[in-house]
């Protein structure tokens, strides 16, 4: 066999076990990546079964994970008769509580609330759950000092805990 043969062989070899190096890097990418999901996942739908059966939920928009003194997940979407509901319920899964969207402020809301009072932060996310038994959005920020956690009122605004610089 020539050395022109050879060297083509070598190639093929070698690209091929790149390519089988890359798929199996995707592989165990892709699988972490689903293990690490799966407490989310499994929440959000048992979230979504609890929400349909206390607020009648059919359509769900939006979904949070909220955690402060205690884990919530919040569930917003339209009812059975097409009314905008939240249903916040404890990870315990006792004690859901339905709202109307419309009885408090919206995320870009409470959001932008935060935003004009401390224009200086950069906004991160906002989650809605229950503090001290009353419903709350606690929009996340961050600027040069740390990260910032503010806590307020779902029905008014007002700040109900403010946590800065962590």
């Amino acid at each position: 066999m020539n050395t022109n043969a050879q060297k083509e062989k070598q190639k093929i070899i070698a690209l091929l076990t790149g390519i089988i190096v890359l798929l199996l890097i995707i592989l165990f990418s892709s699988l972490s990546y689903i293990r690490a999901t799966s407490p989310v996942r499994q929440a959000k739908t048992e979230a979504i079964q609890l929400a349909e059966q206390y607020a009648k939920i059919e359509q769900v928009d939006q979904f949070y994970w909220f955690t402060r003194e205690q884990t919530y997940f919040s569930v917003l979407g339209k009812n059975d008769q097409q009314q905008e509901v939240i249903a916040i319920i404890p990870k315990s899964g006792e004690k859901v509580t339905v709202l109307a969207q419309d009885d408090g402020l919206t995320e870009d809301e409470a959001k932008e609330k935060i935003f004009n009072e401390y224009p200086s932060e950069t906004l991160r996310k906002a989650t809605l759950g229950m503090f001290e038994d009353k419903p709350v959005w606690e929009v996340m920020t961050k600027d040069d000092k740390g990260n910032n956690y503010y806590l307020l009122d779902f029905k008014d605004g007002k700040e109900v805990k403010v946590i800065r610089n962590i």
